[in-house]
């Protein structure tokens, strides 16, 4: 079978079938899939962005109000997209092994087990949400509109963890483009919901003539409404392209069960279990160096928030190929091409860490810039800046170990790579900032991201050269 264009109709075709894919036409395979899982990745970042902005015209208190919770959030959120992840990577393998009926199978199953999953969760993300704030610390001042935030984030839970299975299939079967132009809708839609349900009713004058535009004026309780609704607008544009027009995982006019059965549950669990830890235990050493942060002072902190804000804009490039890799070498081990699988590895490492290495040097040179659009303050423009500079150098690694990542949960080998990722974070970055800080301030605690982001990096890349990561299909089956 001659190579020519890759669409999500032909890839898994090309996978079985192609006897040879040349350097060339793999590079244009990972860029071709890549492209819009970058621009769904960063989309997603500028939501981060405008919600934050937005949020932040009410007041420090609406700020505080969102970020006490946040790390709660980003739990939650984990847990929703490992769960997905066990059932994707599933579908990449079946697909490119040539086993479309079986792939819609663990399609049917998924939807009902995540939706179990799901309510389980809201339910209870609901019953705690009054008690959150107060467990975390938060003020008086900011608890109620806290805990209201975390209520309406835990009720819309199932639109989010169909949002996340949704786009998983999709990528898995090699429809990249969907999801990615479903990321930046919901990016829009964000921004125009958060625009009537967070700010007041306010007089308008346009052409010369002046009318009253309606707005709902709820404030924090808008933003959580506002990002809910474009998140579940877009989960049912996921959803009913899923199901009637992807043609490799299409449920319209087909007949099977939705009953989720045992093998298929247990592989879920086997995939998604370890990447549902991590997710977990990456949070509380979020939280740990947060608590590393806090005692160097008020400029640190807001320096060390902002910096990471900044550097996401960066190393969203590499989610986004990892992605990609996660598909082509999902499908390749599941047509049983391992040497395919390896090559289509090291194209998507190596494309990443030139990625970022590129973004790497522009972060370096634009450093004050992307600062001091978020800060007039002087003294947290330098830190900041300080910081950005640090964690460029770090770049190419961090690219390494986002897209092998990406590589291995293809192959549905995700216990190692969990392991490696909580051993790097908590005791090279955690211990190292603890150290420094003391001496160094927040530049120590950048010190020893720059570090770690390196040392995992090169046992990702041990692993990936490795090749032991190819045998994890086989104990799956």
């Amino acid at each position: 079978m001659r190579f020519n264009k890759i669409n999500p109709d032909n890839l898994s075709a090309v996978i079985r079938n192609s006897r040879e894919i040349g350097w060339k036409q793999r590079l244009y395979m990972v860029v071709t899939l890549s492209i819009p899982a970058i621009i769904s990745q960063v989309s997603a970042i500028f939501m981060e962005y405008i919600d934050a902005s937005m949020v932040g015209s009410l007041g420090a208190d609406a700020s505080a109000a969102i970020g006490l919770v946040a790390t709660t959030t980003w739990l939650f959120m984990g847990l929703s997209s490992a769960v997905a992840i066990g059932f994707s990577v599933q579908v990449a393998h079946l697909l490119g092994a040539g086993k479309p009926e079986e792939a819609r199978s663990v399609l049917r199953q998924a939807l009902v087990a995540t939706m179990t999953f799901s309510l389980l969760l809201a339910s209870s993300g609901c019953a705690v949400s009054h008690h959150l704030p107060i467990w975390l610390g938060g003020k008086e001042a900011i608890t109620g509109d806290a805990s209201t935030y975390f209520l309406i984030f835990s009720f819309f839970l199932p639109a989010l963890q169909y949002h996340f299975l949704a786009g998983g299939m999709l990528r898995c079967s090699g429809n990249m483009l969907v999801p990615g132009m479903v990321g930046v809708l919901m990016c829009v839609l964000d921004v125009a919901f958060n625009f009537l349900l967070i700010f007041p009713s306010t007089d308008i004058t346009l052409f010369g003539l002046s009318f009253t535009l309606p707005r709902a004026g709820l404030g924090v309780k808008g933003a959580a409404l506002g990002t809910a609704l474009a998140e579940t607008t877009t989960t049912i544009i996921l959803l009913s392209y899923l199901w009637f027009r992807g043609r490799a995982l299409r449920l319209a006019g087909t007949k099977g069960s939705f009953r989720p059965q045992a093998d298929c549950l247990k592989r879920a669990f086997k995939i998604g279990m370890p990447v549902g830890i991590e997710r977990m235990i990456t949070t509380a050493a979020q939280i740990t160096l947060t608590a590393i942060v806090a005692p160097l002072g008020i400029c640190s902190l807001a320096a060390n928030s902002l910096a990471i804000t900044a550097e996401s804009i960066c190393y969203m490039p590499g989610y986004g190929i990892g992605e990609a890799g996660t598909t082509l070498v999902g499908q390749s081990l599941g047509a049983g091409r391992k040497v395919l699988a390896r090559q289509f590895a090291y194209t998507t490492v190596g494309m990443g860490m030139a990625v970022m290495t590129i973004m790497g040097i522009v972060m370096y040179i634009a450093a004050p810039l992307m600062i001091g659009v978020m800060t007039p303050d002087p003294e947290v423009l330098a830190l900041g800046v300080k910081a950005l500079r640090t964690e460029a150098f770090a770049e190419p690694m961090f690219a390494a170990s986002i897209v092998a990542y990406g590589v291995f949960v293809g192959a549905g080998d995700t216990v190692v790579p969990s392991i490696m990722n909580l051993g790097s974070i908590w005791i090279v970055r955690v211990t190292l900032a603890a150290l420094l800080a003391p001496t160094l301030g927040l530049h120590g605690v950048w010190i020893a991201m720059c570090a770690e982001l390196c040392f995992r990096g090169v046992i990702f890349l041990v692993r990936l050269q490795s090749g032991r990561w190819m045998n994890r299909i086989d104990k799956l089956k």
